[in-house]
């Protein structure tokens, strides 16, 4: 099967949707479906209209109670939102389903006695204003739908997780864990949370665990993950499963941080390890599970699979200044085409990624770090620019790191 064809196939099934979620405070906390819109752009003069599309001064609307606004997000639906003029960004960017929920950027911060605390400073959507918001948390991650941000406060394991509104900006209400956590994600239909637990904190070096760095003793990592827990969103109902992260037979290990993550279907979730298959897979029950058949060729790109399940952002396939990655048929493993992105970060839809790049046009020979978000289509060598090109500022001191999420909820 060719390119042509996968995307037709793809396009047939995007309407394919699982059955709504229930009630209650999953309401809130976004009762999404896996559900794949497909949106038809009426020609290339629309397309070029909706690429300049900006999220500012949205209009805010009431309930008939006078108490609540519509999300940012659900008040501009345009298919593409970019501000190739922003970095980092400051009003809302979207593609397709998808649209960045947050970025960070991480500070090395010394701490007395000599430890190195890498913390992250996040901006978060703000739904009543489709503006970035600087914010103090930890660690958070948005829900489909993007109304509600998962956060963890202060020094890393926290012993509780926050349920924050995205339009006021507070927290609706706190959980309680059993064990410390130091990062959560929600589950593909929001419904549920993974936490992955740590006895220290996973963004400390050590002092007292140095770590030669060209031929200097710096303060170095801990390999302190203890495991995971299955958190239910709309009960707070805690399951924690033992799972310490993977070290070679020498003891040795990758990163101090090992999140866990969610499998597509949301049946399961991993971690990255240092051998074949080169990712453990858990169930919810905590037991170790084979790879999914759908995500045997997944690999280390951020992209994954897409939507449907029938096409894998792949990694870098450039060869000498020609900038691509590549595209991978689930199935087979076998590479069905390239996009001319960098590094591909998360799917628009069935047919579209976006990635950091930089149309081919523009950067010729300009070396690999400039680079921005950019909007690539399968089977095309269209590039839509989505962000300027990735730098520092005074509010956010490093290379930003975008957050997407799912747009839309139902």
């Amino acid at each position: 099967m060719n390119v042509d064809e996968l995307v037709r196939d793809s396009l047939r099934e995007q309407a394919a949707e699982q059955p709504p979620l229930a009630a209650d405070f999953a309401e809130r906390v976004l009762t999404v479906r896996r559900r794949r819109r497909t949106r038809a752009i009426a020609g290339t003069a629309a397309a070029t209209a909706a690429v300049v599309a900006v999220a500012v001064g949205v209009p805010m609307l009431m309930t008939e109670s006078g108490d609540e606004v519509r999300p940012a997000s659900e008040m501009n639906k345009s298919d593409i939102i970019g501000h190739p003029e922003q970095s980092p960004p400051r009003n809302m960017i979207a593609a397709g389903d998808t649209a960045l929920s947050a970025f960070y950027v991480r500070e090395a911060v010394k701490q007395p006695g000599g430890d190195i605390v890498n913390t992250r400073v996040y901006g978060l959507l703000d739904q009543k204003t489709a503006e970035y918001r600087k914010t103090e948390w930890a660690f958070l991650d948005v829900a489909p739908g993007m109304r509600t941000a998962a956060v963890l406060e202060g020094e890393l394991p926290a012993r509780r997780i926050g349920l924050l509104d995205m339009i006021t900006g507070k927290v609706d209400r706190w959980i309680p864990v059993g064990h410390g956590v130091a990062s959560v994600e929600f589950s593909p239909d929001g419904t549920k949370l993974v936490a992955t637990t740590y006895s220290k904190n996973p963004d400390r070096n050590f002092a007292d665990h140095p770590q030669n760095v060209n031929g200097k003793e710096v303060p170095g990592p801990v390999a302190s993950r203890t495991g995971f827990s299955v958190v239910d969103v709309d009960s707070g109902e805690e399951t924690w499963h033992k799972a310490p992260q993977w070290k070679d037979e020498w003891g040795f290990f990758y990163n101090s941080r090992e999140d866990m993550e969610w499998s597509q279907d949301g049946r399961a979730v991993f971690s990255d390890i240092g051998e074949k298959p080169f990712r453990q897979y858990y169930d919810l029950k905590g037991d170790k599970i084979d790879v999914p058949a759908v995500e045997k060729y997944v690999n280390y790109a951020e992209a994954g699979l897409s939507p449907n399940g029938k096409l894998i952002g792949g990694e870098f396939a450039g060869e000498g200044e020609k900038i691509s990655s590549a595209i991978v048929d689930s199935r087979t493993g076998k590479r069905v085409t390239t996009v001319p992105g960098q590094q591909l970060l998360a799917w628009a839809d069935d047919e579209r990624i976006i990635a950091w790049g930089c149309d081919p046009k523009r950067c010729s020979g300009k070396g690999e770090f400039r680079n921005q978000l950019i909007l690539l289509t399968i089977g095309s060598d269209k590039v839509v620019q989505l962000s300027g090109f990735r730098k520092a500022s005074d509010d956010y001191p490093g290379r930003w790191i975008p957050v997407f999420t799912e747009r839309w909820a139902d």
